[in-house]
């Protein structure tokens, strides 16, 4: 997480990851606002340029050619980036509504969603239809039907429901890559039949008579069934009703008609046009509420109607960038306007392509080459981002140049001020009251004074027959989400104690967290609190105080304290490995390398939320399976790497061990960060331990070398386990929800060398 030069002054939140928000988020990122915290809330992390999408499903580009990486966009742009379903809004109190998480507070909103076909009007099209938005969604599906036409060996019906470009643009794509999959296998492409519906008198009722009548001739010739006048009514299984009593046999339905809006959309309070849509001035603010924006296919653009197209929504990306930074300086807004005709590049889905505007058209495979190139330049803007310090703002430009209230700027005077040291860098008492006032610790018996009283100290008692475990984590946030570090945060915390194989009993809290207005400090708590207790609680493990303090970068650690039966019985420790043992992962490494790529803006989104998804898995039942299983040691990966926390537990052991490189099991990513160049901090520190390998020259040009040091956060459990055990053991543990444990390598014999451990391929 990159620490903001200036405090935090205000809050711009995006929902939605469209054409629009892309252009101004660089923009934004460009000529940063000082003092403004831009928040990306999207369910998708890769977002996908709908002029090549045709291109895609024909197989001429790749999944990343034709998507936009919002995590690293945002990387970029220094915003936090949130990947969560939005469900409604607090406009009262300025907050966003996300699901299974806290709301986010907004000062200025914009909204950027998209549009959805309307599935929902037509009976069993939402159970029988694959609608092509969200194209996330569609993109699943569609890689399905792949994998069941090649499987084809009888005649296979898809239908298309959808006379516009963007129908006509995916049944002929679709038909070009299917036929051609069937032909490379060796299978005839005519067991293929498509057919095509449309409600209106033609396709393409947007369009010139001879861009229609040239794209008839084009699905004429290649044997397209089209229907026009087929309003679809009902989809059953296999079949489609048309208004007039027709049916259409149909083993696949795409849905591509005129869109609709996202249904949460109703309950925000704002103004609506008849199909859901937000209705926004010429300056692409929403009628009713000016600290609200809407661009592309979300708002309804009350100057006059325009068609849910992606020129539209592209072009509306700058002015809309422009005026959430003139709304912030309390300057007047400029109007969009759109274009009144515009050129539309159709492809036939076979690099050719058919160019209309107005009364204009014209074809050819050139035209194909002009829009490819259109389009690939359009991409590298997100593709290849100029090189800047993240984050960094303007140094002449003053946080004033937001428009603040008078009690605001009294805060922003404050917290931009020299601020104290000692107990004069304690958060506000106020502020924490209200940001922790809404936590709700798991309540123990045994916590006799905590958060639910709070005190001086937190006092709690150890239960006859038992002893107590102490660990200690801390470290600062490598991720813009608060909420989802407090996860990260305190399931690290809780890993040492589930290795040792304690119950967690009570935890204290220290924070650092950096200077801003009251509301903005208090949030942020809230956020990463919030997620930190809904692990500890999840663990049984009771939140009962802690320390939060002023600090340049947000960071969080916790002081645990487990129980455990102070005989010592089914304690795991690191030394007790036995000759004959397997060595068990329970999780993927290489946070390390890949979090030090997303500090560079080099590591692609989804590489990001992959890894983010392992961390916070708890090691909990990973480590109550192990000892089920007679584990002779455990640890958890953290700091040290691979190599290190087994070098702890070969040596205390008196053993050697034979560690399998290729069986190591690693986050996507990882190897291709480590091939770039880009390593952890901390690895140089940890390859200092290659002293204990006893053939490392044999290995060192391995791309998978590397990560044998790359330090964990959060990782998994690295424990030996009887040779017997090993496959029930893994078995169990895959079963459990840690799906990629594996065995990578055994304990080969008693030894005290300096150099135990043995690689092997």
């Amino acid at each position: 997480m990159q620490a903001p030069e200036q405090p935090i002054l205000r809050d711009l939140v995006l929902v939605g990851g469209g054409h629009s928000h892309v252009v101004a988020l660089r923009m934004l990122a460009m000529q940063p606002e000082p003092g403004l915290r831009i928040t990306l809330i999207c369910t998708d992390i890769d977002t996908p340029y709908s002029g090549m999408l045709p291109g895609y499903i024909s197989g001429h580009y790749s999944f990343d050619d034709v998507h936009i990486d919002l995590g690293r966009l945002a990387s970029f742009a220094g915003a936090r980036f949130i990947q969560g379903e939005v469900t409604g809004l607090d406009r009262a109190n300025q907050r966003v509504l996300v699901r299974d998480r806290p709301s986010v507070p907004y000062d200025l909103l914009s909204i950027n969603t998209g549009s959805t076909p309307n599935v929902r009007q037509v009976k069993g099209a939402q159970a029988h239809a694959v609608p092509v938005k969200p194209i996330a969604q569609f993109n699943q599906r569609w890689l399905r039907l792949l994998e069941r036409v090649r499987e084809l060996h009888g005649r296979f019906t898809i239908a298309v429901v959808g006379g516009g470009a963007g129908g006509v643009e995916l049944v002929l794509s679709m038909q070009y890559r299917l036929r051609q999959e069937l032909q490379k296998l060796g299978r005839s492409p005519d067991l293929l039949h498509f057919v095509l519906l449309t409600a209106d008198d033609s396709l393409l009722p947007t369009h010139n008579p001879s861009v229609r009548a040239r794209f008839l001739r084009v699905l004429q010739a290649r044997h397209v069934s089209v229907h026009a006048r087929a309003k679809v009514t009902e989809v059953s299984p296999g079949c489609l009703h048309t208004q007039d009593d027709r049916t259409f046999d149909a083993d696949e339905t795409l849905w591509v008609t005129q869109a609709g809006a996202p249904l949460w959309l109703q309950s925000t309070g704002l103004a609506l046009d008849k199909q859901g849509f937000i209705q926004v001035n010429e300056q692409l603010q929403a009628v009713n509420d000016p600290k609200v924006f809407a661009a592309g296919d979300v708002a309804a653009f009350t100057a006059r109607p325009l068609e849910k197209a992606g020129v539209f929504a592209v072009r509306m990306g700058a002015p809309l960038a422009k005026n959430l930074r003139l709304h912030l300086r309390g300057q007047p807004l400029v109007a969009y306007q759109p274009q009144r005709s515009w050129l539309a590049l159709i492809s036939t889905g076979d690099r050719y392509a058919v160019a209309s505007r107005g009364r204009l058209g014209f074809a050819g495979a050139w035209v194909w080459t002009w829009k490819d190139w259109i389009d690939r330049r359009f991409m590298r803007k997100f593709t290849e981002l100029p090189a800047m310090a993240p984050g960094a703002a303007p140094a002449a430009a003053p946080a004033s140049s937001l428009v603040l209230s008078a009690e605001e700027s009294r805060q922003a005077i404050s917290a931009i001020a020299m601020r104290c040291g000692g107990c004069g860098a304690k958060v506000g008492a106020s502020i924490l009251t209200r940001a922790l006032g809404n936590l709700q610790p798991v309540e123990r018996d045994d916590v006799l004074i905590g958060l639910h009283a709070p005190d001086d100290a937190a006092v709690v008692r150890v239960p006859p027959g038992k002893a107590m475990v102490h660990t200690v984590d801390f470290f600062r946030s490598f991720i813009d989400d608060p909420y989802l570090f407090g996860k990260v945060a305190a399931n690290h915390a809780l890993g040492d104690i589930f290795a040792m194989g304690a119950e967690p009993q009570s935890a204290t809290a220290i924070a650092t967290v950096p200077p801003g207005l009251e509301a903005k400090v208090e949030d942020l708590l809230l956020q990463m609190m919030t997620g930190a207790v809904e692990v500890l609680n999840a663990a049984g493990c009771s939140l009962v105080g802690g320390h939060t303090g002023e600090g340049r970068e947000l960071a969080l650690g916790f002081a645990v304290n487990g129980l455990i039966d102070e005989r010592m019985e089914g304690v795991m420790r690191k030394g007790g490995m036995l000759p004959g043992d397997v060595l068990l992962l329970t999780k993927p490494m290489g946070t390390g390398t890949l979090f030090a790529a997303h500090a560079q803006h080099a590591a692609k989104g989804r590489w990001i939320d992959a890894a983010l998804k392992s961390m916070v898995v708890s090691n909990q039942a990973g480590a109550q399976i192990l000892r089920e299983h007679g584990a002779t040691a455990c640890t958890d990966l953290t700091g040290f790497g691979l190599l290190g926390h087994l070098v702890e537990m070969t040596r205390p052991s008196g053993v050697d061990a034979e560690l399998q490189l290729s069986a190591l099991p690693l986050l996507d990513g990882a190897v291709a960060c480590v091939e770039a160049g880009i390593v952890s901090s901390l690895q140089p520190a940890n390859v200092r331990l290659r002293r204990a390998l006893r053939n490392a020259e044999d290995f060192v040009k391995d791309p998978r070398y590397p990560l044998l040091f790359d330090p964990q956060t959060a990782g998994g459990l690295l424990a030996s386990v009887p040779a017997a055990q090993a496959t029930n053991c893994i078995r169990a543990l895959k079963a459990a929800g840690y799906a990629r444990t594996v065995a990578i390598g055994r304990i080969s014999g008693a030894s005290d060398a300096l150099e135990p451990v043995v690689l092997t391929r």
